[in-house]
């Protein structure tokens, strides 16, 4: 019979990476909903609003992610998720658009989608949940 193995204390490494990534993604977040806000303004007021409403329910997301996450509650991953995956939508919403960007633009994705890997790693896991 074998015995398993105890499992390792839960270090903050992940979960200080995840939160680097979330801030970074918000960051990248803004930035685009900005652009998109500033270009579209005249034309179409509408999607400016939506994009707007999406950036402040992203940005309370992942602000009360963050603080959770850092305060080693485990709602704070799932809201953390949830930002990111709005930031993604809001990227989306440049294709939709049709928004000519700078090259580099088109690899803010990556921020959202690193902040959502290192949140659900198992080590932010055990993070998140205090002995």
């Amino acid at each position: 019979m074998a015995i398993p193995a105890p499992e390792k204390a839960a270090g903050p490494g992940t979960a200080s990476a995840a939160a680097v990534a979330t801030i970074l993604s918000g960051w990248g977040t803004a930035v685009i909903a900005t652009d998109l806000i500033n270009g579209w303004w005249r034309s179409d007021r509408l999607f400016c609003v939506a994009i707007g409403f999406l950036t402040g329910v992203s940005a309370a997301a992942s602000v009360g992610g963050l603080i959770l996450l850092l305060l080693r509650r485990r709602m704070g991953r799932l809201l953390i998720v949830v930002g990111s995956i709005i930031g993604l939508m809001i990227f989306a919403s440049l294709f939709v658009a049709g928004a000519k960007l700078p090259p580099m633009v088109y690899a803010i994705p990556v921020l959202p989608v690193a902040a959502i890997v290192l949140t659900m790693l198992p080590a932010t896991r055990r993070w998140s949940m205090p002995d």
